[in-house]
């Protein structure tokens, strides 16, 4: 029989541009005392630790964990891309359902580089090859940065497509930058102004400007997940748990539709959203806060269509009318999302669940969702895997 995995502790250190960071392991570390502090816990009433990170070497999480606590625990290490922080969350969610822990330890962190994402091992293929060869096809422009052709691609088949205008995807930025200016783990809280952002200098003529892609960032977050015997027995908070959760990678439509929104991870996304709202029982009308994978101002756009939070080809009435932040429908990325928090890949899936927790706690502060009892959580990976998360306030 499953069980409910309760979120008892979260923890998250402020994010930062890469060079002005701690090292991954020092900042792991802190993220993950900060979640046990939360929790009231310590590191010896862990059973099992999941730790993400992209780019770091083997073994990594018992080098951030080990100055915490030296337990003889397992320790696994996890690495999925962008959703790499989701999926260790996935791993130890299962941990606890299963009943093969009680208690179970979340770390996500990255030490980033400046500048593009790059493959770091260059006498082997990638992972990407398949990506690249339909991206070249559908798009071209050699001259752009993968992760650019890849997403301002799909944000561009979208425009083809429902005639959306560039101007949609510079008032998701600037909607970003509003939801930052109230949090102070975000690396950048400026605000921006719709105009702010089509001015920004161009990175794709059409299609993209600077201020529309995240940003390389550098950070750690942390979750303990607990059982409701192993809470109640200890006397732990119980006033969040995941309802449900569901992990997608690709199908054959990614390659075969000639759709870069699909290459992007559009099917993944759709697939595992319905999975959630079927095990739930629920629907997308239903949300009332969700923390998306906002890696490009494009990616969240389409992403509103394949979480069903308004109809396909429906996303530019549904900025305008103001649906997709407070007052509106569904408050998306009041945490200020990838492009206003930052994206240290493998802490951005425990990121949104740190603000997720809060937002259902009631103690977000000025971020405050009025009365969130339900919260959605989408993590994205390129390469690939989606994974969805539903919180739900007890």
């Amino acid at each position: 029989m499953s069980r409910r995995a309760f979120v008892t502790g979260v923890g998250m250190i402020p994010f930062a541009k890469p060079g002005a960071s701690a090292p991954y392991h020092e900042m792991g570390a802190q993220a993950a005392r900060a979640a046990l502090h939360d929790a009231g816990l310590s590191y010896d009433d862990i059973e099992q630790a999941y730790v993400g990170y992209v780019y770091g070497d083997s073994t990594c999480g018992q080098k951030a964990l080990y100055p915490v606590g030296m337990t003889g625990i397992p320790i696994v290490n996890v690495n999925n891309n962008c959703s790499t922080g989701s999926t260790a969350l996935f791993l130890a969610r299962q941990a606890v359902a299963s009943g093969a822990a009680d208690c179970v330890l979340v770390l996500g962190f990255e030490q980033m580089s400046p500048g593009a994402l790059a493959s770091v091992f260059t006498d082997r293929p990638t992972p990407f090859d398949d990506f690249d060869a339909v991206t070249d096809r559908l798009v071209g422009k050699p001259e752009i940065p993968l992760a650019l052709r890849y997403f301002g691609g799909a944000g561009l088949a979208h425009m083809e497509k429902y005639g959306t205008p560039l101007e949609a995807f510079a008032m998701i930025r600037a909607k970003a930058s509003r939801h930052a200016v109230n949090n102070p783990l975000a690396l950048f809280r400026k605000e921006v102004s719709t105009q702010d952002v089509m001015d920004a200098p161009v990175i794709w003529p059409g299609v993209m400007t600077r201020l529309m892609a995240c940003p390389p960032t550098c950070g750690a977050a942390a979750a303990v997940l607990v059982s409701e015997e192993f809470a109640a027995k200890r006397g732990l908070k119980k006033d969040v748990f995941i309802a449900a959760q569901a992990m997608t990678t690709d199908r054959p439509s990614t390659f075969e539709s000639n759709d870069m929104m699909r290459l992007v991870g559009y099917d993944m996304s759709r697939e595992a959203a319905a999975k959630v709202y079927e095990q739930a029982g629920i629907g997308a009308d239903d949300i009332d806060v969700v923390e998306l994978h906002d890696c490009f101002a494009h990616n969240e756009l389409i992403t509103y269509e394949a979480l069903g939070l308004c109809p396909e080809g429906g996303a530019d009435k549904f900025i305008r009318d103001g649906d997709n932040t407070y007052g509106g429908k569904v408050v998306t990325n009041p945490s200020g999302g990838l492009l206003s928090k930052g994206h240290p890949l493998g802490a951005t899936g425990l990121a949104q669940c740190f603000e997720l927790t809060h937002q259902l706690r009631g103690s977000a502060g000025a971020r405050q969702v009025e009365d969130a009892r339900l919260a959605l959580q989408h993590n994205l990976g390129l390469g690939g895997a989606c994974v969805v998360t539903l919180y739900q306030r007890a």
